[in-house]
């Protein structure tokens, strides 16, 4: 019986799949949106949705330059950055279609892109699309994306799907 095991093992053990989430983390919040399959997108929701909860719960504290932060507004805000930074890389690099590449701080893109888009939200911040089976080895595939790029997000998705 699997009484009060939560979660899914996918036949790792724990540091495997905690260095899989840290990357798939990093890579929702740098891209927005990452295709995967289905049990993987429903276990990130778990984490991503964790880690911008903790974000927006800072507030305009999230928004402030530090040297207008009162110390204790100060104090949350480092608070806020190590818990984060425990699980969410620091830096990625991201590389545009012409092949350029640019070096993006994560941890200030959650606390203040991803903070000030969901302010007045009070949850549900990622999207699952699923878009069928992968080739190889027959395994439902799906999109997970951060809700608010409503431009490139479902539309693109069943355009992808009709296409395939």
């Amino acid at each position: 019986m699997r009484h009060k095991k939560l979660g899914r093992q996918f036949g790792r053990d724990t540091s495997h799949r905690k260095a899989m989430f840290r990357a798939l983390a990093a890579n929702l919040v740098l891209h927005e949106r990452i295709e995967t399959t289905d049990a993987k997108a429903k276990e990130l929701r778990r984490v991503a949705e964790r880690l911008i909860t903790r974000a927006v719960r800072l507030g305009d504290v999230a928004r402030t330059p530090s040297d207008k932060l009162s110390p204790a507004d100060q104090a949350r805000r480092t608070s806020t950055k190590r818990h984060v930074g425990r699980f969410l890389q620091r830096y990625a690099t991201k590389t545009d279609k012409d092949g350029a590449s640019t070096k993006v701080d994560l941890l200030e893109k959650l606390l203040v892109d991803l903070s000030a888009r969901y302010k007045n939200r009070p949850g549900g911040y990622t999207r699952i699309i699923k878009i069928g089976r992968r080739r190889g080895d027959n395994a439902p595939m799906s999109y997970i994306e951060l809700v608010g790029d409503e431009a490139g997000g479902a539309k693109a998705a069943r355009a992808a799907k009709t296409a395939a």
